[in-house]
């Protein structure tokens, strides 16, 4: 009975070392994980350089000789300006100015008017204002509005009474007074209006009539 348990033991032994042994033939699995060792690294991709173009050399372009007729003669020197540099530059344009300005006053408490006319220079007196026209000229023909423009100095200064002594003026208005535009700049006065009418020659004093033959 011993032997016989004896040799189970033994077969069984033996036919576990059989089955755990494999031949030293047989190919091994690769390992699972890691680089794998003693393996040589992979060469460079080679780039393939693309063959060279080959440009043709073009040929010289042949120029036709140029006739003498289609050649411009060149000016001389000593050409003459063309007309437009000849013309000298126009003078300024000025205002055309005049020696008689004729204005318009109105009274405000008795509606009084009076149109009545100031020599350049000169006062003129209406009721207690005293009027000096500076200048009077007249618009150009290029401006947009025909208009006559005065400079006008008034003063303010009653008439002296009999026996009192004058009082002195007092400036009620100076600036430039426009025909066409009475509001443009007007004159103020509480019992006075005044403004431009237009600008004008003074009239000529009429010739003397010849004596008559005796």
């Amino acid at each position: 009975m011993s032997r016989r348990l004896s040799l189970a033991v033994l077969i069984a032994l033996g036919a576990g070392g059989m089955v755990a042994a494999q031949p030293s033939g047989a190919p091994q699995a690769p390992p699972q994980s890691g680089p794998a060792q003693g393996t040589a690294p992979a060469p460079p991709p080679v780039v393939e350089e693309a063959p060279p173009i080959s440009v043709p050399t073009p040929q010289p372009v042949v120029v036709p000789p140029i006739d003498e007729k289609e050649v411009a003669p060149a000016p001389p020197q000593n050409a003459t300006a063309p007309a437009e540099a000849k013309k000298a530059p126009e003078a300024p344009q000025h205002r055309a100015r005049f020696d008689m300005a004729v204005l318009q006053a109105l009274d405000k408490v008795t509606a009084e008017t009076l149109r009545f006319e100031a020599p350049v220079g000169k006062p003129i007196r209406y009721k207690t204002l005293v009027f000096t026209v500076r200048a009077c000229e007249r618009s150009m023909p290029d401006e947009p509005i025909e208009d006559s423009i005065a400079y006008v100095e008034v003063l303010s200064q009653p008439r002296p009474e009999p026996g009192r002594p004058a009082l002195p003026p007092r400036q009620a208005f100076k600036g430039w007074m426009f025909a066409s535009s009475p509001g443009l700049n007007p004159f103020e006065h509480p019992v006075y209006a005044a403004w431009l009418i237009s600008c004008r020659a003074a009239t000529p004093a009429p010739a003397p009539a010849p004596a008559a033959a005796r």
